[in-house]
């Protein structure tokens, strides 16, 4: 549940427009709520300022669905990650607004904020357009708390030109999401020209002996550039997660 609940329940007890037993059964859920086959996490948002977001892979739709639903009642706006259609049409059914994004498989429910940073923005790189699905469950997610992104995709080294050609963009950001498969080079390239902190993204894209993702996770965790982060193989969520902490500290 977000702060703007609790606040308006604390109101409501001041202003005794509700007793504080009425106010105790409406926060009966903290700090977690018991739904049989999860515990939701309720009180992440008020620990974190970010509520628990859902890992849809591995779970039936139905799951997905029945945590969306009993997440909604106390949070304006959620998100699920590595979500299918199916799952999407279940969520869909209980909550109408649901948006689903095809490429990076996200569900989206409520409006994304607007970045109060207007300058300088979240820049979310890539090597391949192969790549793209990860970049866009990277930006979408950064987008969605708030942050302002700036995609610039298709720039890897085996074209470097085009990545000099887009320097600007890229010195301009706060922090530099950069996605590569392959061998990974371009995390590594791009941290010795920028100042800012970069965070690493190994895709699964690749051939044989890229051993889905392995060679640039090992590429980019050897990086001679300075100030270079590595999140897990196609892990844009969590490299969303970190940027996000950077740029809004």
């Amino acid at each position: 549940m977000d702060a703007s609940y609790i606040q308006k329940v604390l109101s409501q007890v001041s202003e005794n427009d509700i007793s504080v037993e009425e106010a105790m059964e409406k926060l009966r859920d903290l700090p977690y709520e018991d739904i049989g086959y999860a515990n939701i996490d309720q009180h992440r948002n008020l620990r974190t300022g970010r509520a628990e977001v859902i890992f849809g892979e591995g779970k039936a739709p139905e799951q997905i669905a029945g945590i969306a639903g009993h997440m909604a009642e106390t949070n304006g706006r959620i998100l699920i990650t590595r979500a299918s259609a199916g799952a999407f049409q279940a969520v869909k059914a209980i909550l109408p607004h649901a948006i689903y994004h095809e490429l990076p498989r996200i569900i989206t429910v409520g409006d994304v904020p607007e970045s109060e940073d207007q300058e300088h923005p979240i820049a979310v790189v890539t090597a391949g357009t192969s790549d793209i699905p990860v970049a866009e469950e990277a930006a979408l997610t950064a987008e969605f708390f708030g942050s302002r992104v700036d995609r610039i995709f298709d720039v890897g080294v085996a074209g470097i030109h085009r990545l000099f050609d887009r320097m600007d963009r890229i010195r301009n950001a706060d922090v530099v999401i950069v996605i590569a498969g392959m061998e990974g080079a371009l995390a590594s390239v791009v941290g010795g020209l920028v100042e800012a902190p970069v965070i690493a993204v190994p895709t699964s894209v690749g051939y044989g002996a890229s051993f889905g993702g392995l060679a640039a996770l090992l590429s980019m965790l050897n990086s001679c550039a300075n100030g270079v982060g590595v999140v897990n193989i196609d892990n844009g969520y969590g490299a969303a997660c970190l940027a996000d902490k950077i740029h809004n500290r």
